[in-house]
């Protein structure tokens, strides 16, 4: 089994798509997380992921396909490829609900296209996989249900698992040659990401409170609006952590605090529910871990 897969691992690598071990009989990375990394090894200056230690490098394959019969992931992203995944109903009691693959050819047929013709895998739950080279400096992201129902698709930052591999729910089989068409110029349209409106400048309530509190206030809730995808979340804690002693000093009311890190949390991208949650949460350890006025 382990030469099997390693063979397929190969292969797959060979036509240079960048590949990493899942767990043996399972879907999941074989590889460790982010808290439980050594920090050693490729993770010495840093943990390293899934999508970054993908490899076509035929030496690391078989030293790592040596070791178990693990499956076979595919990193989309670095290997320039778009997978459209055409899902199953999960809810098999509902014998109504149309498949991936009838609603895809619906859309292509009101698009006035034919179905692509590429490399197909069969999933083992009865989808498929259509695999297609991405356009040439893209850099498309995964979606889930952006193009129709039960039809997703995984670029940079996803990863499928290749013909070869085997779960407890079946195989996972390829049903032509692999040989990706380009991805459709009308199907790139559909995945295009939707522009980000300009920010308007955040407006904070005027409110009586010291000079320092407010300033604060101010900053932190810039550096918030303007963090990145991934760490939007991360800096809005530490923003409204920082801001806490204000409010438990006295300088700053905590409804106020809430406001303006509402505002420049829903800014960046947060929901609605999350930006609360988190502010309740920093606000109130700050409030009960802030030291004296005198003593900061």
């Amino acid at each position: 089994m382990n030469q099997t897969l390693m063979r397929a691992a190969l292969d797959a690598a060979e036509l240079g798509w960048h590949v990493f071990p899942l767990r043996p009989g399972a879907k999941p990375p074989a590889l460790h997380g982010e808290t439980s990394c050594p920090r050693t090894g490729p993770c010495e200056t840093g943990h390293v992921k899934w999508e970054q230690r993908a490899t076509t490098d035929p030496n690391r394959i078989r030293n790592a396909w040596t070791h178990a019969p693990y499956n076979i992931g595919i990193a989309t992203g670095p290997s320039g490829l778009l997978v459209v995944d055409l899902d199953v109903p999960k809810d098999k009691s509902s014998a109504d609900a149309p498949d991936g693959a009838t609603t895809f050819s619906a859309l292509c047929e009101r698009a006035g296209q034919a179905v692509p013709t590429t490399y197909r895998v069969r999933t083992a739950s009865g989808g498929q996989h259509l695999y297609f080279t991405a356009p040439h400096g893209a850099r498309l992201a995964n979606t889930a249900g952006t193009v129709a129902s039960s039809v997703d698709t995984r670029a940079w930052g996803g990863y499928v698992v290749a013909a070869g591999s085997t779960t407890p729910t079946g195989r996972y089989e390829a049903l032509c040659a692999p040989v990706p068409v380009p991805l459709p110029a009308w199907l790139h349209t559909i995945l295009q990401p939707v522009p980000v409106p300009p920010k308007a400048p955040l407006r904070l309530p005027v409110v009586d409170g010291s000079r320092a509190a407010l300033a604060a206030l101010e900053a932190e809730c810039a550096t918030v609006t303007a963090a990145p995808e991934g760490g939007r979340n991360t800096a809005l804690n530490r923003a409204a952590f920082k801001v806490g002693r204000f409010v438990a000093w006295g300088d700053l009311p905590r409804h106020v605090a809430e406001a303006a890190f509402q505002m420049g949390g829903e800014a960046a991208g947060l929901t609605a529910a999350e930006c609360r949650t988190t502010i309740r949460s920093a606000l109130d350890s700050s409030i009960r871990t802030a030291r004296p006025r005198e003593a900061a």
